[in-house]
């Protein structure tokens, strides 16, 4: 969508400029920083729809920046896609439990980046879920705490429930296992990840035409799982 304004931080200025020009050759508005400390500040000034961040930044990293944006309640709710040349599964997924929507690892193509750009924007603006939702031919009600696959009502425990609107709720963003056990299970909770991998794999047999090939819960190898929106 034009005009849409996209913040851009990176301390490579080469980086900065190539990612600044690809953009707005697409319409979009494009803001940029190159420390953390300036990427806060214009983030609150501008309220851009999107931030792509880059986490190896000098003084503030980009940890710390994300940090700080969700304790902003203003600005809690922006999108940012993490920008690393990191390409450990344990940098992504700390940027994933700080808040990040996605990732994406250097050296990348600009189509790529051009593609999870919309994608994030996309899921953005689909983001509002009410009362109920539907999915191919699953409808959920959040107040009657209720699922129906063609009509006829899906048997789901309390925590298939929640696992199923948490996902909903948050589509299109990767949710790591230790987040959904938090989230659904409390941190009280002794027990392992599996747990959640059981409930998903319970929940995909009830929802999903054909569990072995999930079209809607997919499975982030490693990570977690993310809900995908159906066309």
């Amino acid at each position: 969508m034009a005009d849409e304004k996209i913040l851009v931080v990176d301390d490579e200025e080469h980086i900065l400029e190539l990612i600044k020009f690809n953009l707005e050759s697409n319409g979009y508005k494009v803001i940029t920083a190159t420390n953390g400390l300036d990427a806060i500040k214009f983030a609150k000034a501008e309220i851009p729809h999107l931030m792509l961040l880059d986490l190896m930044l000098p003084g503030m990293d980009g940890y710390d920046v994300c940090k700080e944006i969700k304790r902003d309640s203003s600005i809690a709710n922006m999108p940012i896609i993490m920008i690393t040349a990191k390409g450990e599964e344990l940098d992504k997924i700390l940027g994933l439990e700080l808040g990040a929507d996605d990732y994406i690892t250097k050296p990348f193509s600009l189509r790529e980046l051009k593609a999870r750009v919309k994608a994030v924007l996309r899921r953005t603006n689909l983001q509002s879920i009410d009362k109920s939702y539907k999915f191919g031919n699953i409808v959920v009600d959040f107040q009657k705490h209720e699922v129906t696959k063609n009509d006829e009502r899906i048997d789901l425990t309390l925590k298939e429930f929640e696992l199923l609107e948490i996902l909903l709720k948050n589509k299109g963003r990767v949710m790591t296992r230790d987040f959904l056990l938090d989230k659904i299970w409390g941190y009280e909770y002794i027990g392992e990840t599996r747990t959640v991998d059981v409930h998903i794999r319970h929940l995909r047999q009830k929802i999903e035409e054909d569990d072995k090939n999930p079209k809607f819960i997919e499975t982030i190898r490693g990570i977690g799982y993310r809900f995908n929106i159906g066309d």
